[in-house]
């Protein structure tokens, strides 16, 4: 490893000059203690590099590995109680997305930063404690009997960089690796659609819609090619399948039809669903949304995607849908890294946990989130994959941890004979979701067949701000929220292609 040999050099130098004799700082004992036994474990193969964080000692604090950065994950990085554990996250990503806002960034509502919380504000003690790291790189596979997972650093195509492999020691594993957009198996979909989770997501949707509104206004450019460069499709009739069509239908009827005039009227936006919109909200709300999105230009179709082609899709009845853009919102499943993983699964390929979100299979492993899912022989049904189950699940964790922490049972293997308390119990807040030009729907109900307060229109809409603005992370956000909404409002939405 020279890049480690340059920099303990370097750093002794260093106090050398200050102090005439070599010394070393905290932080570098930390960097050493990060690459125990990294001599016997390294390969010859220079791309298959080899370091790790080895086991904690007796007198030190002991080590939560949190894998993910989504709902579940940063709920339970935030409550953690770093003056007992050391907290190690490893993650493709170094922020958190607020999901429900995510459609907004798409149309130039709200700007990207807006729904993304860096993770060092959300736990400081990984920026600040010696022990205490954020990884970005991807877990590759968990060895539960050596309490250890073997981890790739993330280099986002940089062609100088190898992908650097190592390996992370825990006491206690928290796997909230979220799930991935299900294609249910439709070839081309992956190649061809954008699946709307990530603010990579959002910003590739963006530049494609505004570039296809700048060709189409080309010169040469046949109306029949026009018709499809503007054509816009949704696949998906959830919550977010929904409000993607909102906000792009507001976005046309307020911004396109004023500054693309020469093409305003040939913009068009088709909803593609299977079954029935919004499946889970009660039928008068969906009645309400299917009246409000055709109002808005908005074209509902009733069928199934049988194939995706780069320039159209196919149903199967034989139609065929011409698309310049399209979105992908069919629900999610489980991950390859999830599928990998050898251990007792729920319903639908879900890592399987007790009521008290444990791995039952396994010693101090527990699983939150998309990726989990209550075991048959619980009794209890798998929870749908919503923000809000995340981040209770999330909070609920972090709570036990704290408390096998201070009763002694932080360490690997010392929690058996440690009282868990009370099982976690899942209870439904409601849904929301906005169909935009102001109009929103609030289904409070607890359950499908429940009853309960449902709304639906302007104060609806506002309810739907004003709830999410108070559930975004920080006050920082929430300044940069409220000023986008208010300057969209002000100004129209920034049509600027970056």
């Amino acid at each position: 490893m020279p890049w480690l040999r340059n920099f303990m050099q370097l750093s002794a130098n260093f106090t050398r000059q200050s102090s005439g004799k070599p010394t070393f700082t905290p932080s570098l004992t930390r960097l050493l203690q990060f690459s125990t036994e990294s001599q016997s474990q390294a390969v010859d193969n220079s791309t298959d590099k080899y370091a790790g964080m080895g086991p904690t000692k007796g007198d030190e604090k002991p080590r939560v590995v949190v894998l993910g950065t989504g709902w579940a994950g940063c709920r339970l990085l935030k409550d953690i109680d770093t003056k007992i554990y050391d907290v190690v996250c490893v993650s493709p990503r170094n922020h958190m997305v607020f999901t429900p806002l995510l459609a907004s960034t798409c149309v130039g509502t709200l700007e990207f930063r807006s729904v993304a919380e860096p993770i060092g504000r959300i736990q400081p003690a990984i920026s600040r404690e010696p022990g205490s790291f954020f990884f970005l790189s991807n877990c590759t596979r968990a060895d539960f009997q050596n309490h250890e997972v073997h981890c790739q650093t993330v280099t986002d195509g940089v062609d100088t960089l190898d992908p650097w492999n190592f390996r992370i020691a825990y006491d206690k594993l928290v796997i909230a690796a979220g799930a991935e957009a299900s294609t249910f198996g439709i070839q081309g979909a992956k190649e061809h659609a954008i699946f709307l989770r990530e603010v990579h997501h959002a910003q590739e949707i963006r530049r494609k819609l505004l570039l296809n509104l700048m060709l189409s206004d080309v010169p040469g450019v046949t109306d029949e090619e026009k018709h499809r460069l503007l054509h816009c499709v949704v696949v998906g009739g959830g919550p977010t399948g929904v409000e993607f069509s909102g906000e792009l239908s507001d976005f046309i009827m307020r911004d396109v039809r004023q500054r693309y005039a020469h093409v305003k009227d040939k913009i068009r936006v088709t909803l593609v669903e299977a079954n029935e919109i919004l499946s889970s909200f009660d039928d008068r709300l969906r009645t309400y949304a299917i009246k409000q999105l055709t109002k808005s230009g908005v074209h509902l179709v009733r069928g199934i995607v049988k194939d995706v082609q780069p320039q159209k899709i196919i149903l199967s009845d034989g139609t065929d849908i011409p698309y310049g853009l399209l979105v992908w919102s069919t629900g999610v499943g489980p991950s390859p890294f999830v599928n990998s993983l050898d251990i007792p699964k729920a319903p639908g390929g879900r890592i399987g946990i007790d009521e008290w979100l444990r791995v039952p299979s396994v010693q101090d492993v527990f699983a939150i989130g998309d990726c989990s899912g209550f075991l048959e022989s619980t009794g209890k049904p798998v929870l749908p994959a919503l923000a809000q189950v995340a981040e209770r699940q999330g909070k609920y964790l972090a709570k036990l941890l704290n408390r096998m922490g201070k009763a002694g049972g932080g360490h690997a293997d010392a929690a058996k004979d440690i009282d868990f308390g009370t099982p976690f119990v899942y209870k439904h807040m409601g849904s929301m979701a906005t169909v935009g030009r102001y109009k929103a729907l609030v289904d409070l109900r607890k359950n499908k067949e429940g009853k309960g307060l449902s709304l639906a229109g302007f104060v609806s809409w506002f309810i739907w701000r004003s709830a999410y603005l108070t559930r975004v992370i920080s006050w920082r956000n929430r300044f940069y929220v409220a000023i986008n909404w208010l300057t969209t409002l002000v100004f129209g939405r920034d049509i600027s292609r970056i």
